[in-house]
């Protein structure tokens, strides 16, 4: 998704033999996307990878599976709708200490709240993982090195790799968790004719934290789940996984710091096109951080009203004041869909004229795909929001 990186032992050239100090031979590992014609990873390991065993037990159902899909009916599900996704409790494992909230055809967005490290380690066969850490801090290990993530960042976990996660301090963990079916990259529209982030992208390379690569490790754990069409399926390892002397490629994990978004200011206010940080399958990632607001003396800072007519919109909102809503706050998620108007609350549109700045954080995701709300999250619906745009 970045640039290349190259670590530790490599032969002179991919598929060509690689030993060890006394001659014994590594096993070569390609992580491929796009079958063979994307990018990919290649991984060099003292064992063989693929020595592994089914256990036999019956699959666990994880994810919207468990969640269920919402039985509500028109009009209902043309309402605009809040989620106060901090009363859907979790625990456990990250693996398990999962909540699926809203999903279609591209996406699952789950509220993560684990309270214990993985025990075992996990591979995501259905989609590239894009987690926004609220709270708690801790390590992702994989077999290309560990990375660190605190709270503020989005952690990139790609599909098909090998990791678990190592919770760290007393700190209450608290993650969205965005499932990308279809893939997540950075928008085209940062990218130079090489690929490398342009200068007037909202970001640069230097801020996006890749792991640090410590070659080969043995934990002791053996048990590995893999994740497909929402089932877990459990298998046993012959050897460590984390048995990898060198790595070289562009599928890897990383952390990019939400802070580190340089937000555009203009005159006059700016779409969500501008916020955009991350591109997935089916849906635009869109940050909004603290920034200076229109100067243009006869702007309306406050977001415009406006009518989804392609896009279902989703906002998680991080901290801050919002100018547009009030009973809202940390972890309230609320969902617009398209062909309905929709914006500021009753007197807000009007009390934004003179506002110079905003502290908000939040994060938006426009979605190509109408989303579906879980049993779960009509639990935590908040039943007056609707009324509230009146």
């Amino acid at each position: 998704m970045l640039e290349r990186l190259a670590e530790g032992e490599l032969p002179a050239k991919h598929h060509l033999m690689l030993r060890g100090a006394a001659g014994e031979l590594r096993h070569e590992e390609c992580l491929t996307r796009d079958g063979f014609d994307g990018p990919y990873t290649i991984l060099y390991h003292v064992h063989r990878p693929h020595a592994l065993r089914a256990t036999g037990l019956a699959p666990t159902a994880v994810g919207v599976r468990a969640a269920g899909a919402d039985v509500d009916h028109a009009p209902r599900s043309l309402q605009r709708r809040h989620f106060r996704s901090s009363r859907a409790a979790s625990t456990g494992a990250p693996l398990h200490a999962r909540t699926a909230l809203l999903f279609n055809d591209d996406l699952t967005l789950s509220r993560v709240q684990p309270n214990l490290s993985d025990v075992s380690y996990a591979i995501n066969a259905d989609a590239d993982e894009l987690l926004f850490i609220r709270s708690g801090s801790g390590i992702l290990r994989t077999a290309l090195g560990d990375l660190p993530y605190a709270p503020l960042d989005y952690l990139f976990v790609p599909r098909g790799l090998l990791y678990r996660f190592e919770l760290m301090g007393d700190m209450g963990h608290d993650y969205l968790s965005i499932a990308c079916k279809r893939g997540l990259d950075v928008p085209p529209q940062w990218r130079n004719q090489r690929g490398q982030l342009r200068m007037d992208a909202p970001y640069c390379h230097r801020d996006f934290r890749r792991p640090t690569f410590t070659g080969p490790r043995d934990e002791g754990i053996r048990e590995l789940a893999i994740l497909r069409n929402d089932l877990l399926y459990s298998y046993q390892l012959q050897s460590s996984p984390l048995d990898v002397v060198g790595w070289d490629g562009t599928v890897y994990p990383w952390a990019f710091p939400m802070l580190a978004f340089q937000p555009r200011v203009s005159s006059v206010h700016l779409p969500p096109t501008w916020h955009g940080t991350f591109a997935a399958g089916g849906a635009l990632i869109c940050s909004f951080v603290p920034r200076p607001l229109d100067f243009h003396p006869d702007a309306i800072p406050c977001p415009y009203p406006h009518s989804n007519v392609d896009i279902d919109e989703v906002l998680y909102y991080v901290s801050g004041q919002f100018t547009s809503r009030a009973g809202v706050g940390p972890g309230s998620l609320t969902l617009h869909p398209r062909g309905i108007p929709h914006g500021p609350q009753p007197g807000k549109y009007e009390a934004s004229i003179g506002a110079t700045r905003t502290d908000e954080v939040a994060v938006m995701l426009d979605c190509q795909q109408p989303l579906t709300a879980t049993r779960a999250a009509a639990v935590i619906e908040d039943e007056g929001y609707e009324a509230s745009f009146l």
